[in-house]
């Protein structure tokens, strides 16, 4: 059986030049390396600059991805941006990266799953390759996290940061087995009940403003292992695989323990998870890619290889995205 599959044939990445240490962190609020390094793994992040917006992130980081894809932007028919910091409330971030790139056909729109973004994009990049309606497509995740943050309060100001991750997918021909190269499967999940874990207090409609991050931890902390773990599962599952056979895994950075708590639930082995948070913090939709870009151009990930990538946010949202490198 011949199917039609989203290969991944390109990635980049792009972090804004200013950098902010723990250090510099405790300079501004009740904190220390030392804390911040035992609870999150983190050390530094990346914040934009002043007047550097979210979409100046992400056309460096497609630059990158296109040139390392080796095409033209003229050769795409669809741009996606996941983002929770748009440039402006309208329009989309996307069409001005689609401007930006002299891209003058197809479609370009951005969705928000908050840190899930990027895992939502590859489930919605495939499924329109899938379906005929675009053959190339370029997702972006893009975040400027710093321009949401309250930054008396140690609890988010320590982990959110800024960057920008791409990848270039383009429909190829499989067999319809796990040995396909391409996405595989995408499993993407919600929970509006558990909105009051992790969100803004504020939006266009209730206050006007853009808000600022707020989040329960701790509360986070408990659903995350357990539903990352469960989107995990089942993606391998409807693959006819186990977690067992993955060679690389790839998560979203929110929380080095996190990371470590799913792996040991999986049985993954330490040495197989591709970990960035402790230098860029949490990107929210970017950490993804990010991460994907560093194990790609590092030289671990190489062709064949079986990645899992995995995301949990605001909203609550999760999924997980299966690919045959």
């Amino acid at each position: 059986m011949t199917v039609t599959r989203s290969v991944i044939i390109g990635c980049g990445s792009y972090l804004p030049t200013r950098v902010l240490s723990n250090d510099d962190l405790a300079k501004m609020v009740d904190t220390s390396d030392s804390w911040i390094v035992e609870r999150t793994g983190i050390r530094r992040r990346h914040v934009a600059s002043e007047g550097e917006t979210t979409s100046d992130l992400a056309l460096e980081a497609a630059k990158r991805a296109l040139k390392h894809a080796d095409i033209s932007a003229a050769e795409l028919d669809l741009v996606i941006v996941a983002t929770t910091t748009p440039d402006e409330t309208f329009p989309a971030t996307a069409t001005r990266i689609q401007a930006r790139l002299g891209m003058t056909k197809g479609a370009a729109f951005d969705i928000q799953a908050v840190c899930t973004g990027f895992i939502y994009g590859v489930s919605v990049a495939d499924n329109f390759i899938r379906a005929g309606e675009a053959k190339t497509v370029l997702l972006i995740g893009a975040e400027t996290m710093s321009r949401i943050l309250d930054w008396t309060d140690r609890g988010t100001c320590v982990l959110f940061a800024d960057g920008a991750g791409a990848a270039v997918l383009r429909a190829a021909k499989g067999e319809g087995t796990s040995a396909d190269r391409g996405i595989l499967n995408t499993k993407i999940f919600s929970d509006g009940r558990l909105h009051d874990l992790l969100y803004t207090d504020g939006g266009v409609s209730s206050t006007r403003t853009a808000g600022h991050l707020r989040m329960q931890g701790r509360e986070v902390f408990k659903h995350a292992v357990t539903n990352i773990a469960s989107a995990i599962e089942q993606s391998t599952h409807a693959a006819g695989l186990t977690p067992h056979d993955i060679d690389w895994f790839v998560p979203h950075q929110a929380n080095q323990r996190i990371l470590d708590g799913t792996a040991r639930k999986l049985g993954i082995q330490p040495d197989r998870v591709i970990s960035t948070i402790a230098e860029h913090g949490n990107t929210s939709a970017a950490s993804v890619p990010l991460a994907l870009t560093a194990a790609v151009q590092d030289g671990r990930i190489k062709r064949g290889d079986l990645v899992l990538m995995e995301a949990m946010g605001g909203g609550f949202t999760w999924g997980a995205a299966l690919v045959r490198w």
